[in-house]
């Protein structure tokens, strides 16, 4: 019995040791697995840096050239969303300049502004904002809106005080209803707070898939598996060598993780609520059931450009279906069920959870639960593609009696 465990681990260890050596001399695998994981956060990161979209150049028309008007511009320029970039005599100059590309938007003060004021009429301003862009047009409006809302207020509050009424009653008067508004686990609103966490779990797993993929279609081009038919045919032999892989691929993506979600996370400031050790707990489970599947669909590349195509296709339908570019709940039922064969469709909420907001294993046990059962499907899976691709290749290289 004894025997049999170390030699179990004695054929791992031999297997683990071909595997890296099968890694170290693959420069294509090595860039994947290694390289890829060095640039792709770092430049989304640099990318993301800035959070929010501030600054957006604006053109102004003012059709009505009087103090009032001038306030409201200066008050657009104090605006973090806003940078004016000149102030149009006419809207069509202003439309001319906007197609150009020279602007993201444009805000047109009405004539008679001041006078409609004055008078007590509404008037309005209006905002012609890039819809095409989503974060140029919801920042432009936003800061408009804000902007204006503020200098309508202002006008209000002179008003009531004019009638006689303190301060502190126009302000009552004039906002009766007051909203406390507290943003949660990403105070400023960032972008890259928001998205780089995510996207760095599908990188880890979309690497890790086209590297094993890659290795896999070229042992089939150079027939390098065929010192596994021996060892995969016997009784339990199989297990040896996917222990020796999955150790391989284990190791690097170990250094892997600890630059992407330890040092990125430092370096950029990313939410960094949970406990280490809860992100352990959620990571190996991944990466197991990332490195099993990429084992099972190995199997079936015959040439390492074919992982990689194949990959590349599943990329942006990964991204699209993790719940990322898009809430999981507005996808229909049936299509996101299916994305949860890709382990990142059921890490990927579990780990923003832990990491942003802070939560024990206790609040994601039905994530981690699933996570379990997909490693356990895919282990299965693995031992399987495994066992029925040397039996194939035995029928090519072995007499017929040494697979009985």
């Amino acid at each position: 019995m004894f025997k049999k465990i170390y030699r179990g681990i004695e054929m791992t260890g031999q297997f683990y040791r071909e595997e890296f050596r099968d890694i170290r001399r693959d420069s294509g695998a090595i860039l994947i697995l290694i390289g890829a994981l060095m640039i792709y956060p770092i430049i989304y990161s640099i990318a993301y840096k800035n959070e929010v979209v501030r600054e957006l150049k604006t053109i102004i028309v003012d059709l009505d050239r009087t103090t009032t008007s001038h306030q409201l511009i200066k008050m657009l320029e104090g605006a973090e969303q806003i940078e004016i970039d000149h102030v149009a005599a006419s809207l069509e100059e202003a439309k001319d300049d906007f197609y150009k590309g020279h602007s993201g938007g444009i805000v047109v003060i009405p004539q008679h502004f001041e006078k409609d004021i004055l008078n007590g009429k509404q008037t309005n301003v209006s905002v012609f904002a890039d819809g095409s862009y989503f974060l140029i047009y919801r920042q432009l409006v936003a800061g408009s809106v804000k902007t204006v809302g503020t200098f309508s207020a202002g006008i209000e509050i002179k008003k009531l005080m004019m009638e006689g009424k303190t301060y502190d009653q126009a302000i009552q008067q004039r906002d009766p209803l007051s909203a406390d508004i507290h943003f949660w686990f990403n105070p400023s609103s960032g972008y890259g707070s928001f998205v780089m966490p995510g996207i760095i779990i599908i990188i880890l797993q979309q690497t890790l898939l086209i590297g094993i993929g890659m290795l896999g279609g070229t042992a089939k081009e150079k027939n390098r598996d065929s010192f596994l038919v021996p060892v995969a045919l016997k009784k339990g032999g199989v297990f040896p060598i996917l222990f020796g892989k999955t150790l391989s691929y284990l190791t690097i993506y170990a250094v892997n993780c600890v630059i992407t979600m330890i040092w990125i996370h430092s370096w950029f400031n990313y939410p960094n609520q949970g406990s280490y050790i809860t992100v352990l707990m959620l990571t190996l489970p991944f990466l197991l059931s990332v490195i099993f599947m990429g084992i099972t669909l190995s199997v079936l590349f015959k040439r390492r450009e074919s992982s990689i195509m194949f990959m590349v296709f599943l990329s942006p339908i990964v991204v699209f279906l993790s719940g990322i570019s898009w809430p999981a709940s507005s996808i229909p039922p049936i299509v996101y069920n299916l994305a949860h064969l890709f382990p990142s469709t059921i890490m990927m909420p579990a780990y923003l959870r832990v990491r942003s907001m802070g939560v024990g294993i206790e609040a994601i046990k039905h994530e981690y639960f699933l996570m379990l059962l997909q490693m356990c499907f895919y282990f299965c899976t693995a031992a399987v593609a495994l066992y029925f691709s040397a039996k194939h290749n035995a029928k090519r290289i072995l007499p017929d009696n040494t697979t009985n």
